[in-house]
């Protein structure tokens, strides 16, 4: 079939948003491919600095013929209501309408035929729609035309089936031609089809597909390092940044002032890759960091690279020579000083949750009442949320932000030097009589409270970092729900989605049997009343039996948002968003508990026995809800009754009276020893009679009380199945 390709020829394209526009590309060209009748079963995108490509190689030369049948209103409709049908069905009289009898009465229909067009004549309508709506994060227009786009557009090539299409955008150039390596092959060349102009990228010195890019940095660096005994630190973030700011990447070895290395790592590490985008560089055989650092240039020089590694040796030193002037003046004072709290209690955290140190205060409240769930130390609690945001105000990470919580570690450790006990025994530090134990988990938390900062971030291990981590996050998530600054669907300024995914992430990864509780949400507000700017009525700390309006508005939102990121969390390892929904409908707030539900049920449903008895649910639920709104359904005492075994009549009904009497304690039994697999064992073995039953028995029996008696026996297998899951939420 014809091949279509297209390429958004452009200025540099920040690296940052090109795997998305490759995606944003794809799904455009589907939904308008689609809207036209013609499925694109395969788009391959591909991006780089300067372009943005597609091809499908499976697109007929024509649209199908489309003929359907449009219903409208019925005969003798309002006037308004026969001529809005005439407009959307492209009639000029309702005399081109057919009229059409069934049960309901006489309605009018039209029957429309439309030929289909080249595809090509598609291609001129709908491309433009998708360049000038293309959902770039950041969009600017150029000198020469009215278009917004990330930077300037400069061509737009499109071929279908060898032929140029032009496509007509804003005065954008539009011609069947691409060109090469800004440097190293700048002229324009001709584009046939997709193999002759990959072919002719790589000849003018571009490689287009961004994995092969990241593969030839990887491979080239890594063989450059081990050729003198080094390792290049990995670093799959910055690998995919640089892949996106070269066309041909040419990886170099450069050297650095070994002077340097007495820096803390972290901070040289992140010199390099945030200022320069460099990789760092280990001894092979130590682990430490080398006096070396790899650069990927976008050119073959001819000496080799030699001008290049030492011009950016040189830009280098610049900044780590500020970031050593930073780090001495930090490290002459301790991390805590009054000095340094005074600081951050004039840095507003929000206007209505009062500043940083005041943050400070709730956080330690918080975790100091989580210690019973984590086991953690509660002294070394307080330490470390005494220390955790001391850093901010220091000057390297003010120079540096991406270290925050990384440099408060250092200087804690510098001020704590750990040291032997005379005799031996455990190892004691020279300051606060912490144990060398206590010092490393204090240090831990400090660094480590932030975290995890992505769905790729590692979680703390620590305990005290664990339980620091859950109390910041805790505390951002109640504090801006109770001030009303929730996340948009296209707007989340205080990262309230990641907050909540690393709490998540936290409880699940570290196993913690953390119930959410109303009184968790109400000790969490409580702490806003004390220290923050945000009034709130007193709430009792002990068992509420009635809780305030806020509090209990806060619990049910904020778990609901909860959900939503385990949702998240569990779909991206394969499992269905309405198990999820199932489970958390039983009422159960206990993430680690839900996450094993969900994974057994999501295994029963995959069976047989399972799949069948999701639909005999649906079948009785079926009919408990119509005889319901009928009028006709059980009462509250019918309800609280047990089947009345001497109305049992059909030998089907007196199996499945008979296994529910077996199964429905057993799955019970095994619910509360959280054994969920079990419990789906028990419940399979009601499969056969549920079957027997639709299949043999009239529910809806004449008699009165066999009638009652058989909705209650639907009524209890129902039940039976809500003690794993609420089954009326499972879709397909």
């Amino acid at each position: 079939m014809p091949e279509l390709l297209i390429e958004l020829l452009s200025e540099e394209i920040p690296a940052r948003m090109q795997k998305r526009a490759e995606d944003d590309l794809a799904r455009a060209l589907k939904d308008k491919l689609a809207a036209a009748g013609i499925e694109a079963k395969a788009i391959k995108t591909f991006s780089g600095p300067r372009r943005l490509v597609a091809v499908i190689d499976d697109l007929p030369a024509r649209t199908p013929d489309v003929s359907e049948e449009r219903k409208g209103p019925r005969v003798g409709s309002p006037e308004k209501a026969i001529e809005g049908f005439l407009r959307g069905a492209g009639l000029a009289s309702i005399d081109q309408a057919q009229i059409v009898e069934d049960k309901k009465g006489a309605f009018y229909v039209a029957r429309i035929d439309r030929k289909g067009a080249a595809t090509a004549d598609l291609l001129r309508d709908v491309l433009p729609d998708i360049i000038r709506a293309f959902p770039w994060p950041k969009s600017m227009r150029s000198g020469e035309s009215n278009l917004l786009w990330v930077r300037p557009l400069q061509n737009i090539a499109c071929v279908f089936d060898g032929v140029e299409v032009v496509i007509d955008v804003d005065g954008v150039p539009s011609r069947a031609q691409s060109r090469g390596h800004r440097f190293h092959a700048p002229d324009w060349f001709a584009i046939q089809n997709f193999a002759d102009y990959a072919k002719k990228l790589e000849a003018a010195h571009v490689m287009l597909d961004r994995e092969a890019r990241k593969a030839v940095i990887a491979e080239r660096a890594n063989a450059l390092c081990a050729a003198k005994g080094l390792a290049l630190v990995e670093d799959a973030g910055l690998l995919e940044e640089v892949a996106g700011l070269v066309e041909w990447p040419v990886p170099l070895l450069g050297d650095m002032d070994a002077a340097f290395l007495d820096l803390p790592a972290d901070v040289i590490r992140l010199t390099m890759r945030t200022h320069q985008r460099y990789f760092a560089v280990r001894d092979a055989k130590t682990g430490a960091l080398a006096p070396h650092f790899v650069t990927v240039a976008n050119i073959e020089a001819k000496d080799g690279g030699a001008v290049i590694a030492k011009g950016n040796r040189r830009v280098l030193s610049a900044r780590l020579n500020d970031a050593r002037f930073f780090w001495e003046q930090d490290r002459k004072t301790p991390l805590f000083t009054d000095e340094r709290k005074a600081k951050l209690q004039r840095i507003v955290f929000h206007q209505k949750l009062g500043s940083v140190w005041d943050k400070v205060e709730r956080v330690k409240a918080l975790a100091l009442e989580l210690c019973d769930v984590t086991g953690a130390n509660r002294d070394w609690v307080a330490q470390a949320a005494d220390l955790c945001k001391m850093d901010l105000v220091t000057e390297t990470v003010q120079e540096f932000p991406e270290l925050q919580g990384q440099i408060g570690r250092q200087l804690y450790l510098e001020q704590f030097a750990v040291l032997p006990r005379e005799g031996g025994g455990d190892r004691e530090a020279t300051g606060g009589g912490v144990s060398s134990a206590g010092v490393e988990s204090i240090a831990a938390a400090i660094e480590d409270h932030y975290r995890p900062l992505g769905p790729n971030d590692r979680v703390p291990t620590d305990k005290v970092a664990i339980t620091l981590a859950l109390a910041d996050k805790l505390d951002t998530l109640v504090g801006f729900w109770v001030i009303d600054e929730k996340p948009t669907g296209s707007s989340d300024p205080f990262g309230l989605r990641r907050a909540a995914l690393g709490f998540v992430r936290i409880v699940l990864e570290r196993h913690l049997r953390l119930p959410l509780e109303i009184e968790l949400f109400a000790r969490a507000v409580n702490t806003m009343q004390t220290y923050a700017k945000y009034e709130v009525r007193e709430i009792p700390l002990g068992r509420i039996s009635d809780p305030e309006p806020v509090v209990r508005r806060t619990h049910a939102t904020v778990l609901a948002f909860l959900a939503d990121r385990l949702k998240v969390q569990l779909r991206d390892q394969g499992k269905r968003h309405d198990l999820v929904d199932a489970v958390f409908a039983l009422g159960d707030d206990d993430l680690v508990r839900i996450v094993a539900r969900v994974e057994a049920l999501d295994a029963f449903l995959k069976n047989e026995d399972g799949a069948n008895l999701l639909a005999g649910y649906r079948r009785a639920a079926n009919i408990l809800a119509a005889e319901d709104k009928k009028g006709k359904g059980l009462t509250d005492a019918e309800n609280a009754a047990p089947v009345d075994s001497t109305l049992l009549q059909e030998p089907a009904e007196k199996a499945l009276a008979a296994a529910l009497h077996t199964a429905t304690p057993a799955a019970r039994a095994a619910v509360g020893k959280e054994d969920f697999a079990a419990a789906m064992k028990a419940l399979s073995a009601l499969r056969a009679p549920v079957d027997a039953f639709f299949d043999a028995v009239l529910v809806n029996a004449p008699e009165p009380a066999l009638r009652r008696n058989r909705l209650k026996l639907l009524l209890d297998m129902r039940d039976a199945l809500h003690a794993v899951a609420d089954f009326s939420k499972i879709e397909g």
